[in-house]
């Protein structure tokens, strides 16, 4: 797409306009993650997320009939602007689940980001420039000629449609107002100059408890020492996970020479399938009865211990990979039986430790990424403060977003043209990943336990825990 916008001088610019293109979104995300995630503490979480709905309909149809790089950035960025979608709904499933499922109620929320992330990736590349993909069928349409890229947005409209009218005909506020005693003091009147000694003695203040919308706590009420524990660690493991994420893809399709290995795009996309299939069994069966057992808290410091060793492990294959080619290289012109066994048995080893490795690494971020987002729901001292809980949390995920494969993208580069020792070679953003990993886990230790209990869920909160 970038490419047919003819803004890159050369081939080599396209992936620096892409990247922009790319993180115009998060951006502008960052911006407004805190004003809606408040906005749906005062009016509801329903009229925030329609509103966040109708902004990616109209930021899709401006996507889809972009004619220029620019008008592409600025509908990304109105895309950004209006989607506070992501913090208000994990509020809405803190509210309508208890503490027999919100553990399996949390979980689904990065399965559904997964599944939204493979399948809007699929539409676009299946269904993007129809009339040269699928002559026959659309190569009489003027509309997708001079749009190419329409039709994969009017099937992203489609959905947000149906979205829409689900959440306008079928939603109910779950943002329940929590009463505010208030004491007014009412006196009986004199009617009269002759009313009695004993009509005045029976003048009493009477107790009336009526509903008052509860003033929201202020910010600097909220961040209490042990959120900024939580949401400081979640900043220092989010960066770290997406590092990896960029990271991944770029070793795997580098040259040997470079410590990657070598794939073509059909190997990258089957070692991330099989890791992505994984993720459903995670999060809907193993992740809910890990929680029960040991907890949410257990549970983050689990995922990470994880993932460390596998950060500092992945590089390695390509060093297997290199003995690999080797044998293949010295082998003889027409191999021999055993020769052939051989090379097939250390390919297949290759492909047993990758997989072993990506889906270690996809149980660790399971772990990692369920367990804060119910830590976080945790936290919200009452259900009206979810909003600026999760909204804070996501905007601190957002930051680890735009910086985290920047920063795998140049340490990357920058490691591969310098010739130097481990780590500062092709494992450094590796080691990084796994030096950010351990630095969480450790401040994850000075976390209380309390956190594994739904706050908002208790008439008095320990406030010991908080100091």
């Amino acid at each position: 797409m970038v490419a047919d916008f003819n803004v890159a001088k050369s081939p080599k610019d396209i992936a620096f306009y892409a990247s922009l293109l790319a993180a115009a979104f998060p951006v502008c995300q960052m911006m407004t993650i805190m004003y809606w995630s408040r906005l749906s503490d005062r009016i509801g979480r329903r009229p925030v997320l329609m509103i966040g709905l109708f902004g990616y309909l109209v930021s899709f149809l401006m996507f889809g009939i972009c004619r220029s790089f620019y008008w592409a950035l600025f509908a990304r960025c109105i895309n950004g602007l209006l989607a506070g979608n992501v913090a208000v709904i994990k509020s809405v499933f803190a509210e309508i689940s208890d503490d027999t499922n919100r553990p399996r109620m949390m979980a689904l929320l990065p399965l559904m980001w997964n599944v939204g992330s493979i399948g809007g990736a699929a539409i676009g590349g299946i269904f993007a420039d129809p009339t040269h993909q699928y002559p026959r069928i659309f190569g009489h349409m003027e509309i997708f000629r001079v749009f190419p890229y329409l039709l994969p947005c009017l099937i992203g409209c489609s959905i947000t449609v149906f979205g829409l009218v689900m959440g306008i005909f079928k939603m109910e506020e779950t943002l329940v107002r929590e009463p505010a005693s208030r004491t007014m003091d009412t006196r009986t009147p004199l009617t009269s100059p002759s009313s009695s000694a004993s009509t005045l003695a029976t003048e009493s203040t009477q107790l009336l408890t009526e509903p008052a919308q509860p003033k929201q706590r202020s910010m600097r009420e909220l961040l209490t020492p042990t959120v900024v524990r939580v949401m400081a660690t979640n900043v220092v493991m989010g960066l770290g996970v997406a590092m990896s994420d960029q990271a991944y893809p770029i070793f795997a399709a580098s040259d040997l020479s470079d410590g990657g290995l070598g794939f073509a795009a059909r190997g990258i996309g089957f070692s991330l399938a099989v890791s992505g299939v994984a993720v459903m069994y995670l999060q809907l069966v193993a992740y809910p009865k890990l929680e029960r057992k040991y907890g949410a808290l257990d549970c983050y410091q689990r995922g990470q211990k994880l993932l460390i060793p596998v950060y500092l492990a992945i590089p390695f294959l390509s060093l297997l990979t290199s003995r690999l080619e080797e044998s293949i290289d010295a082998s003889t012109p027409v191999p021999t039986s055993p020769s052939w066994m051989s090379h097939a048995l250390g390919e297949y080893t290759l492909w047993l430790l990758l997989v072993l490795l990506l889906l270690a690494r996809t149980t660790g971020t399971v772990l990692a990424f369920t367990s804060i987002n119910l830590l976080t729901v945790n936290l919200a001292p009452s259900k009206s403060e979810l909003g600026f809980m999760n909204g804070t949390q996501q905007l601190a995920m957002t930051t680890t977003r735009i910086a985290g494969p920047i920063m795998a993208g140049v340490i990357w580069t920058w490691s591969i043209k310098h010739s130097l020792p481990y780590p500062f070679n092709s494992h450094m953003v590796w080691v990084l990943c796994a030096a950010l990993t351990a630095l969480s886990l450790h401040m994850s230790h000075k976390i209380p336990e309390s956190v594994n209990t739904f706050a908002a869920g208790n008439s008095k909160r320990n406030t010991n825990d908080d100091v």
